[in-house]
C-alpha cells in the first residue's frame, strides 16, 4: 500500500469517508462535464460555422448562453446544501437532474442545428434559432448543476487531510474528459454529414447519462429524517447569503475573483492571432502557446498545493499570482516592439502560472469562509463558480470586441499616425488587463487581514490542489 501510494498518482486520495474506488467512480461526472464543454465550445463551434455556414456572431451568441446562467450556480449550491427529503439525501438529486438536463439538451441539439442550417422541410420563422438556443441552455444548466453538486458532494465526503488530493483528481478527470472527447469527436466527425452529426451528438448524450448515473450510484448515505425536520420552515436564500457575506469578506472576495478572472482571460482569443499577425509566427508555433500556458498553470497548481499545505495565507498566494500576471502581460506587450517570440512565449507561460495560482488561492479562500447550517459548501462553491464563469464569458466578448473596435479606429487614422499599427488593438486589451490586475490587488488587500492562516501539522502532499479551479 505504501509503495502504491508513492508510485501511483492520487494513490493516497482515498479515505475512510471516501474510498479510492468510490472516488474514481464519482470522478466520472467530471468526464461528462468535460465532454459537454468540448461539444459546445469546440466541436459544434467549428461545425456550425464551417459545415453549416452560420454566422460567427450567431454562433458566439449560442455559445454564450451557458455562461449567462452561471450566476445561478450560487442558488443551486444553496438548494443542495439545504434540500430536505424523507431519505435525507441532498446532493444526489441535483446530480441526477443535472444529468437529465445535459442529456435532454444534447438529445435535441442535432435536430435543432439541422433546422438552423436549412435542412427543414417546413419553414417556420426563427424555429431553428429558438431550438438551438433551448438545447444550448438546457445543456448549460445541466453542466452547472452537475458540477456544483458533484464538487460539493466530494468536499462533503473527503476529510481535511485528503481533500487536496481529491480535488486534484477531479480536476485531472475534467481535463482528461476534455482531451479524450476532443480527439474522439474530431475523429468521428472527420467526414461530416447530417446523419453522422445526429449519431455523434446523441451518442454523446447517452454517454453523458450513463457516466453520471454510474458516478452518483450510492455515493451519498441515506439518513432518515423526522416529520418535524421536514415540516420546519425552509431556510431562505437571502438568509444564507447574509450569513456568507457577513463582515464584507465574501463580497470583496467575489469582486476580486470577478476582476482577476477578467484580467487573466480577456486575452484568451487574442494570443494566437497576436503571435501570428504581429510577430509572424507560424500556425504550428502559435499552437504551442496553449502548451506553454498549460505548463505554467500546472506549475502554479504544484506550488499552490505545497504552499497551502504548509499553512501559507491563501489570499497572499492569490496576490502573488496577480503579480506574476503583471510581469507576464508586460512581457507580452513588449514582445511586439522588441520583435521577440521568446519573450512572447515567456509571457504566455507567465499568464498560465499567474492565472492558475490566482484561481486555486481564491477558491481556497472561498472554501474557508465562515459557513452555517444554511450557508454550506455548496453555496460557497456556487458563488465562486458563478463569479469566475460570468467574468470569463464577459472578458472573452469584451476582449474580442475591443480589439476589433480599436483596430478599426487605428487603421482609419482616427487615433493619429503614431497608433496606425496592427498591434494597437491588441496592446489596448493587454494594457486594460494590467489595469484590471491592479484593481484586483486593491480588492485583495483587505482580505489578507480578514483571512486567517491555518497551518497544518501534516507534511505537504505529493500531488494535490487546495480546491477545484472550475
Amino acid at each position: 500500500m505504501r509503495l502504491a501510494q508513492r508510485i501511483l498518482p492520487f494513490g493516497d486520495a482515498g479515505s475512510a469517508g471516501l474510498p479510492i474506488a468510490q472516488l474514481l467512480r464519482l470522478s466520472l461526472f467530471q468526464i461528462s462535464v468535460g465532454m459537454a464543454a468540448v461539444m459546445l465550445l469546440g466541436t459544434l463551434n467549428r461545425v456550425m460555422i464551417v459545415e453549416l455556414g452560420l454566422s460567427a456572431f450567431l454562433v458566439a451568441g449560442m455559445i454564450a448562453l451557458p455562461v449567462l446562467i452561471a450566476p445561478f450556480r450560487a442558488l443551486l449550491g444553496f438548494r443542495s446544501d439545504n434540500r430536505r427529503s424523507a431519505l435525507g439525501v441532498r446532493r444526489i438529486p441535483y446530480l441526477w437532474f443535472g444529468a437529465l438536463w445535459q442529456f435532454g439538451g444534447l438529445a435535441i441539439m442535432p435536430f435543432a442545428l439541422l433546422i438552423l442550417g436549412g435542412y427543414d422541410r417546413i419553414e417556420v420563422p426563427f424555429a431553428g434559432e429558438v431550438a438551438v438556443a433551448l438545447s444550448f441552455l438546457m445543456t448549460g444548466i445541466g453542466m452547472h448543476m452537475t458540477q456544483t453538486a458533484g464538487l460539493a458532494l466530494a468536499a462533503d465526503r473527503a476529510d481535511d487531510a485528503t481533500r487536496p488530493q481529491v480535488v486534484a483528481l477531479l480536476y485531472v478527470a475534467f481535463l482528461g474528459g476534455m482531451l479524450v472527447s476532443s480527439l474522439l469527436l474530431g475523429w468521428l466527425l472527420r467526414d461530416f454529414d447530417g446523419v453522422l452529426l445526429i449519431r455523434v451528438i446523441q451518442g454523446t448524450a447517452v454517454a453523458t447519462l450513463v457516466l453520471n448515473l454510474v458516478a452518483l450510484w450510492r455515493q451519498e448515505a441515506l439518513r432518515t429524517t423526522t416529520a418535524a425536520e421536514r415540516a420546519a420552515p425552509a431556510p431562505r436564500f437571502a438568509d444564507a447569503w447574509a450569513d456568507l457575506t457577513r463582515g464584507g469578506t465574501a463580497g470583496r472576495l467575489i469582486a476580486a475573483v470577478f476582476l482577476g478572472t477578467m484580467a487573466f482571460t480577456m486575452q484568451d482569443v487574442l494570443l494566437e492571432p497576436y503571435g501570428g499577425e504581429i510577430l509572424g509566427l507560424s500556425v504550428s508555433a502559435t499552437t504551442l502557446l496553449t502548451a506553454s500556458w498549460a505548463v505554467g498553470a500546472l506549475a502554479a497548481f504544484g506550488l499552490a498545493a505545497k504552499a497551502l499545505a504548509g499553512g501559507m495565507n491563501a489570499t497572499r498566494l492569490a496576490a502573488r499570482g496577480v503579480l506574476s500576471g503583471l510581469a507576464a502581460f508586460c512581457a507580452v506587450i513588449f514582445a511586439a516592439p522588441l520583435g521577440s517570440p521568446a519573450l512572447f512565449f515567456a509571457g504566455s507561460l507567465g499568464i498560465g502560472f499567474g492565472g492558475g495560482l490566482f484561481a486555486v488561492a481564491t477558491l481556497t479562500t472561498a472554501m474557508t469562509l465562515p459557513v452555517t447550517d444554511i450557508a454550506g459548501r455548496g453555496l460557497a462553491l456556487g458563488v465562486w463558480g458563478a463569479a469566475q464563469a460570468s467574468a470569463q464569458g464577459l472578458a472573452t466578448a469584451v476582449g474580442g470586441g475591443l480589439r476589433d473596435g480599436v483596430d478599426t479606429l487605428a487603421r482609419s487614422g482616427a487615433l493619429g499616425p503614431a497608433l496606425d499599427d496592427p498591434a494597437t488593438g491588441y496592446s489596448v486589451v493587454y494594457h486594460l488587463e494590467v489595469g484590471l490586475l491592479f484593481l484586483t490587488l486593491i480588492a485583495l488587500g483587505p482580505l489578507v487581514r480578514r483571512t486567517e492562516t491555518r497551518p497544518q501539522s501534516q507534511p505537504p502532499s505529493r500531488i494535490g490542489l487546495a480546491d477545484f479551479p472550475t
